[in-house]
């Protein structure tokens, strides 16, 4: 089975990613996991002090769309670590790409 990834790379504000880090980290990625999603990674990116990703796996458009607009929209969110995370963006860019069971098993594995 394939799985549409989707690639979402941050540009953060100077000096903010470790208060960055620490929110994705211990607020919004168990966040996510519990209303389903499959965060397959995040983290600090190897080449930049101010970027940052998050990658989540999806069955199809459809099923990103919806657990996003659900998410998103959700009060637990807006009211949650919404803010304390979108002060430190400065950017961010989506990538959606197709990979297989075993490439993202594989981004798993090598982005603990």
């Amino acid at each position: 089975m394939n799985r549409l990834l989707e690639v979402r790379t941050y540009r953060l504000k100077p000096g903010a990613l470790d208060a960055f880090h620490t929110v994705m980290q211990h607020q919004a990625v168990p966040m996510l996991r519990a209303r389903g999603m499959d965060v397959v990674c995040h983290g600090r990116s190897d080449h930049e002090s101010e970027s940052y990703y998050l990658v989540r796996a999806y069955a199809s458009r459809q099923a990103l769309d919806a657990e996003q607009t659900a998410f998103y929209n959700s009060a637990e969110w807006i009211e949650g670590p919404r803010k304390a995370l979108v002060v430190h963006i400065d950017t961010y860019v989506n990538t959606l790409l197709w990979a297989s069971d075993d490439a993202v098993d594989s981004l798993r594995r090598l982005n603990p």
